[in-house]
Order: C-alpha cells, then sequence, then structure tokens
C-alpha cells in the first residue's frame, strides 16, 4: 500500500515548517531534560491520552487547550512528572505554557505541555522557565534529535523517525520523535509520542486518523502491565506542503503512513524495554475477529512466563497457549498452532493445542535471536493482529528497584 513511501533524517522537523530544540535545564544530572517543538504557523492538531483515571497535570492542561483543534507549539520536561501534585501541579503546567508562548510568540492555548520522570514532585519552575528560554532559542530545523534527546527517562537510545510520500499532488512528510521504556501497557501506556506533518488536513479527519492508529500501534506495545499517568500521542499538521484536499483513496494512504511511522516508533519502545535483551513481535492469525487477534496477542505479549521463558531461549509453548485461553477470546484450544520464529528459522512446537515433536537446540538457537516471533493460528476466522514487547531481565527489577535515585 505505501510503495512510494521514503525514510528521511529529520524527526519531527522533516516536515517544512517545523523546529525543534532540547537542552539541559538542570532537572537532571548533566543531561538534557526539556524539548521545544515549534510551527511556523498555527496547526491542525490531535491528541490521545493515559485512560488510567490518575491523570497529570500537564495532560490536563494539553486537553484543554487542545479542544481548539489547532496548535502551535509543544513543550516537554523529562525527570518530573509533574503527577499528583494537585493545584500547584495544574498551575505550574499552564505557566509551562504561557512562558512558551512568550518566548515562541503564539497563544498559550497554542501550546501542548507534557512531562516525564517521577510522580509526587513538584516541578522547580525556576529552572523550568530558563530552559524554556534557552530552548526557544536554540530550535532549530536539524533540532529533532536533540528534542529526542530531552523527553527521555530510562530509555537506553533514541526513538525518531520521518518518511516521505507522495500525496495531493505534492510530497508529504511525516515525523515523529517518542519516548518509553517502562511503565509501558496499552491504554496508553510511560510513552509520550510527537508527531508533525506538512499535510493539510482538517483537525477532525486527522483525530480519527490518529485514535485508529494508535489502537494498532502504541496500544499494542506491553513492557511490564502499567498503564503511566502522563501518557499522550500529539500529532501536529500545518498544511505546508500545500497539497490539494486528499481524496478518499489518498486519506487512506496517509492514514496508512501515519500508523507505519508510529508502528515503527512502537517497536522501538517495545525493543528498549527496561531491562530487555530482545524485541518479543507476537502475530495472531485465524481469529474469528480482530478484537479476538488483539486479546490474544497482548496477552501473550504481556504475560510474565512467556516474557521469562522467551529471556531463558525457553521454548516453553504451554505458557503461550495459557495466555492465550485467559486473555478473553473467543478461542477453541483444539484448535491452535504456534510457532517460534527468528532469522534463525522457524519451528512449529504445537498444533491442534497439543505438543509436536520440535527440535529443541533448533527452538533455543531461534530464541538466541535479537528479535523473537510467536506466531499463534486460532483457525477459526481471518482477524488477525500484531502486539510487540519484550523479555523479562533481572535488570527490570534493578532498574525500578532504584528509579527516584
Amino acid at each position: 500500500m505505501l510503495k512510494n513511501i521514503q525514510q528521511l533524517a529529520g524527526g519531527v522537523t522533516a516536515p517544512k515548517g517545523f523546529t525543534a530544540a532540547g537542552v539541559c535545564a538542570g532537572l537532571k544530572k548533566a543531561k538534557k531534560d526539556l524539548a521545544l517543538i515549534v510551527s511556523e504557523t498555527v496547526a491542525a492538531a490531535a491528541a490521545v491520552y493515559t485512560r488510567n483515571l490518575v491523570q497529570a497535570a500537564p495532560l490536563k492542561v494539553t486537553r484543554e487547550n487542545l479542544n481548539s483543534g489547532h496548535a502551535r507549539a509543544i513543550v516537554v520536561n523529562s525527570g518530573n512528572a509533574n503527577a499528583c501534585t494537585g493545584e500547584q501541579g495544574y498551575q505550574d503546567a499552564r505557566e509551562m505554557a504561557a512562558v512558551t508562548a512568550r518566548a515562541v510568540g503564539c497563544e498559550p492555548w497554542q501550546v501542548v505541555v507534557a512531562s516525564t520522570g517521577v510522580i509526587g514532585v513538584n516541578l522547580p519552575m525556576d529552572k523550568i522557565k530558563e530552559g524554556i528560554k534557552k530552548a526557544a532559542s536554540n530550535l532549530t530545523v536539524q533540532g529533532s534529535s536533540e528534542a529526542a534527546a530531552a523527553i527521555m527517562t530510562t530509555d537506553t537510545f533514541l526513538k525518531e523517525i520521518a518518511i516521505q510520500l507522495p500525496l495531493g499532488g505534492t510530497l508529504v512528510t511525516i515525523g515523529g520523535i517518542a519516548k518509553g521504556s517502562g511503565m509501558i501497557h496499552p491504554n496508553m501506556g510511560t510513552m509520550l509520542c510527537f508527531l508533525t506533518t506538512d499535510a493539510a488536513i482538517e483537525a477532525h479527519e486527522l483525530e480519527r486518523m490518529l485514535k485508529a492508529v494508535v489502537d494498532r500501534t502504541f496500544n499494542m506495545v506491553t513492557v511490564d502491565g502499567d498503564t503511566s499517568t502522563n501518557d499522550m500521542v500529539v500529532v501536529l499538521a500545518n498544511g505546508l506542503a500545500d497539497n490539494e484536499p486528499f481524496t478518499i483513496e489518498e486519506q487512506a494512504l496517509f492514514q496508512a503512513a501515519l500508523e507505519h511511522v508510529c508502528r515503527q516508533l512502537a517497536r522501538m519502545i517495545a525493543r528498549d524495554g527496561e531491562g530487555a535483551t530482545k524485541l518479543l513481535t507476537v502475530l495472531v492469525q485465524g481469529a474469528a475477529t480482530e478484537i479476538d487477534a488483539r486479546q490474544v496477542a497482548l496477552a501473550v505479549a504481556g504475560s510474565n512466563l512467556v516474557k521469562s521463558a522467551i529471556f531463558g531461549c525457553d521454548a516453553n509453548w504451554g505458557r503461550i497457549l495459557c495466555a492465550a485461553g485467559y486473555s478473553g477470546a473467543a478461542i477453541d484450544p483444539e484448535r491452535v498452532a504456534i510457532y517460534l520464529e527468528s532469522v534463525a528459522g522457524c519451528e512449529q512446537v504445537a498444533a491442534a493445542g497439543q505438543p509436536l515433536p520440535f527440535n529443541e537446540d533448533k527452538a533455543k538457537a531461534i530464541l538466541r535471536e535479537e528479535e523473537v516471533i510467536i506466531k499463534v493460528n486460532l483457525n477459526q476466522g481471518n482477524a488477525e493482529a500484531t502486539a510487540w514487547g519484550c523479555d523479562l531481565t533481572y535488570d527490570y527489577v534493578k532498574i525500578n528497584a532504584s528509579y527516584r535515585s
């Protein structure tokens, strides 16, 4: 479907009219911790938020601001979530928007505010305000990687992508950055993602597409079963590609391109799961409905027993079938086939819900690779879904046992 897609450098600043910066404001020791992304013009905007009922102050402010369907700037700090901080936290988030607006020349309601880090600690606003001013003076069209670095917490690598494709009689570009390593679970789950495009598209269409895309990408990632207080995915579309209004076919192509960007970022988040050594992809086929397929895929990817077995290179397929059985999907265990796959090969380990004789050495070699694919065929229909996760290692406990230090 995306035959003419081209991958670019530049992340969120690859689309026309976007600049970004990432600076050290002093919230973290000697690391960048404040990011700014700015559109040259007012952009159509849409967002999807965490479904956790405990929601951070910046998320509340962003939700209020994006009621307009438009924005010009995104300000993000890491090292402090500004969550569970009461009225003071809410006012601090509003002040972040106001300071950003003054610094870049827009209205406070045109600013998206996001934070990530430790919960239950008030923001050091003197540092935040100086950081915003510093970031505003350092905005460049090469600033995406700096911004991507500034939003990281326990992440071990930058998560950034940009693509371009012909649509509406011109070239349209979509870029994105994300952060996420732990506290990752659907709805959404700690992850932030900021997307930019120079496509001209109405805010209501952008919102419809984003919701559909998030359901198939970020809401299909699980690292540890925890859904954060701060998660959001935000997209800005400033229209500077000057494309003609999309046809129905072009709308579908744009949505597919947006999904491609989000899928790649979602895979990066799963691969960078705290302490992870492997990316786990779970492909469920032959389901009666897509909902059933998604439920099974997420249950398998999220099972601590499956994740531990993947870490230990143990082809314990019974754990996979067990997770499928408690997923909530309407499955017939006596139809289920299970395969393990990686660049080292493919081995079927179960059929009709029962064991098959398989090569243990080959299975172990498959599970040693950096990406392991579990294929589950329910043999009940034609629907399918994919979920992403990672193995569960000793280091996950070490990282989270001392997160505040």
